[in-house]
This record gives C-alpha cells, sequence and structure tokens, in this order.
C-alpha cells in the first residue's frame, strides 16, 4: 500500500497512527446488506467508529441495496463488493452454484481482512454478510453480531454460538437501536391528529397504498393533512388516485430527507421493518403497524408486537385493515402512546455497540 502525504504510518507496518494520538488506529470491518434495515446500521456504526477516530471498512454484496448504498460512500477506508447470493431459497444445481460462490467470496474476504489488517468484524446479517463473517471466524479475528429484528435471521443464529457479542434491540440483554440522531432531535410529544403519514419503505407497500386511498376520504372530512410514501413503482397510480378523489396529499416515491416529514406528523401508518420501526419510536409518533406478511420467521409482526405488548404502538394483518378501526384509533388516547415511546429507545445503540467492540471488553 504507498504512502499518504496526509497518513503517518508506523513503521513496518500497513496501520496509520493517528496523528493527535500517536498511537496506531483500529481498523473494523463492517459486513452485511441486502435491504435498507441492515444497511442503517451499518451507516450509524461507521459514523459512530469515524468519530472515535477508528477506520471503517465495509464488504457486502453486489446485489441487494449494498451498492447503492455505499459504492460512492467515501468514508469508508476501503470497501468490497462480492457477487454473492442467498442460498436457502435455491434448489439443486442453483444451490450448489450458489455455495461455491460464497466460498470463493470467503477468500476473497479473507484476503481483505488481511491486506487492512482488520481488527474486528461486525455483521448485521443478511447473505452478504456470509462471506466476511466466516472469513473472520476462520482467521481468529474477533467477531461480533448486531440482530435488527427480533426473530433473528438464519446466517445470525447460525453464528452467533461464535460471536463474541451478539447485540439485540429486544429481550432481556437489549441495547438501544442504533437510530440516527436526527429523530431524537426532532421528537416530540403528539397529542392528537391533525396529519398522518404512511410508510411503506423505499420499494412501497401495495397494501398500505390501496388502504391510503381508501381511508383518504374520511381523513379529509376531518380536516387530517395527509403525507404518504408510495415507493417508486406506485408513485403515479397513488398521485392520480389522491386527484380523482380532489386531496391535496404530500405523494413522494422517496425521499432522503424522511425524517422531515416524519417530525411533521402526529401518527403515521407503516411497515414493521426494524430500523423504520425504531425511528418512529426515537420520535416518538404514535404507529400503527402493517407488517409485511412475506417477511423471513414473520419477524415484521415481531418486531411491532414488541412495541404493542409495552403500550407503544398497535400491530394489524393487512388483510385486516378496516377503515372504521383505524378511525377509532385516531381518535384514541394517542398521547398515552406517545409517552410510552420515550423510554423504549435512547440515542446511544452505535455507542454501546463500538464500546463493546474496542472497551476493556473488546480489541
Amino acid at each position: 500500500m504507498p504512502r499518504s502525504n496526509r497518513e503517518k504510518w508506523e513503521v513496518g507496518s500497513e496501520k496509520p497512527i493517528d496523528p493527535q494520538s500517536g498511537s496506531t488506529q483500529h481498523s473494523i470491518l463492517l459486513t452485511g446488506g441486502g435491504t435498507g434495515g441492515h444497511l442503517a446500521i451499518v451507516r450509524a456504526v461507521k459514523e459512530e467508529l469515524l468519530r472515535r477516530g477508528i477506520r471503517p471498512f465495509y464488504i457486502g454484496s453486489e446485489s441487494g441495496q449494498d451498492r447503492s448504498w455505499f459504492g460512492e460512500d467515501g468514508e469508508f477506508a476501503g470497501k468490497l463488493f462480492l457477487p454473492t447470493r442467498g442460498v436457502v431459497n435455491q434448489k439443486g444445481f442453483g444451490k450448489i452454484a450458489s455455495l461455491l460462490q460464497v466460498l470463493k467470496a470467503v477468500m476473497q474476504a479473507r484476503h481483505f481482512i488481511k491486506e487492512h489488517q482488520i481488527d474486528a468484524v461486525l455483521s448485521v446479517g443478511g447473505f452478504s454478510a456470509a462471506p466476511a463473517s466466516f472469513a473472520a471466524l476462520f482467521g481468529g479475528i474477533p467477531f461480533y453480531i448486531h440482530e435488527q429484528n427480533a426473530v433473528s435471521g438464519r446466517l445470525n443464529r447460525l453464528l452467533k454460538p461464535f460471536a463474541r457479542r451478539f447485540f439485540s434491540s429486544y429481550g432481556d440483554d437489549r441495547i438501544d437501536y442504533p437510530v440516527a440522531d436526527i429523530f431524537f432531535e426532532t421528537a416530540r410529544l403528539r397529542r392528537e391528529v391533525q396529519s398522518v403519514i404512511f410508510l411503506g419503505g423505499s420499494q412501497g407497500a401495495r397494501a398500505i397504498n390501496a388502504f391510503a386511498l381508501e381511508i383518504a376520504p374520511h381523513l379529509q372530512q376531518r380536516g387530517i393533512a395527509i403525507m404518504h410514501q408510495t415507493g417508486r413503482l406506485d408513485y403515479d397510480r397513488i398521485r392520480k388516485g389522491y386527484a380523482s378523489l380532489g386531496i391535496d396529499a404530500d405523494v413522494f416515491a422517496f425521499d432522503k430527507a424522511l425524517h422531515t416529514k416524519i417530525a411533521d406528523a402526529d401518527f403515521a401508518i407503516s411497515r414493521a421493518g426494524a430500523s423504520t420501526l425504531w425511528e418512529l419510536a426515537a420520535n416518538r409518533i404514535p404507529t400503527l403497524f402493517v407488517p409485511y406478511p412475506y417477511a423471513a420467521g414473520d419477524h415484521q409482526y415481531h418486531n411491532a408486537s414488541y412495541l404493542v405488548e409495552r403500550h407503544a404502538g398497535w400491530v394489524v394483518r393487512q388483510e385486516a385493515l378496516e377503515v372504521d378501526a383505524v378511525l377509532k384509533i385516531l381518535e384514541s388516547d394517542i398521547a398515552s402512546v406517545s409517552k410510552n415511546l420515550i423510554s423504549l429507545i435512547k440515542p446511544n445503540g452505535a455507542q454501546i455497540i463500538v464500546d463493546a467492540i474496542v472497551g476493556s471488553d473488546g480489541l
């Protein structure tokens, strides 16, 4: 590796020395992805590593959303995108081909880890985490897991016994979910519903979109404003649907500043992916969760149930969505639900993870 004019290097080592402390900088590899829920954790932990002067690296997949999230991210000290895909859902020769592809990717990840002298690896799960996770274990690199959901993914269940620490925001030994500070900074107590936001994720949710158009005239009659994230594929249809109803809704396919819209809303109707769920909780916005019915292990339903059991939200299966039932919720005591969210999450999840990796029990 060539020497940089901006970095001081330790003699005989590939690792740079922190110019302020004079000590060798740690290098932490983050791996995993496929969906926004996994990748949001990577981003949150990366930002915490950078705040501490620790060099973040990333290994993900060429498929999924990994490259679109981090392909142009210049804050990582190094990145590697591998042509991996899931194995479990493959059949016959497809499964064999996927396994061979994973084995090749493990060797590439091992080389990357050695080349950059990685001190520890944090996996956030998803099939794209497999190569670097196995490479870390085979190479004796300290290995950690963060599980986003109330029901663990297959890879995380498999590797949990080998991890130094298994981080989860559910159960007895829970930590706060890593959420961007902006959701806490704009949090407020909701007392009455004057605006509703519909959230189906970046890909949209047709069931939520259809229900939004069904309930929209009733919301308009009550003077309740509507914000609606439709996803890209359904944007034109839903925008035209509101227009045909004569309703001036704030309709958008996706917005990188979604936190501002959530902060302006008084109530949310949303899928229950982990990152979205905890972002809404951090902002203290009462939410009716409509879990994606085909999520692995029905994890979205279990994610939402964790809040519902603590009187901090509502959950309904999408086939059971009914206008009258939702209107009753909107007229209920949402302030108590908003208050109950305060104790469920604090802005220190990424700090706890990094503390565990580099603290007295870690490196």
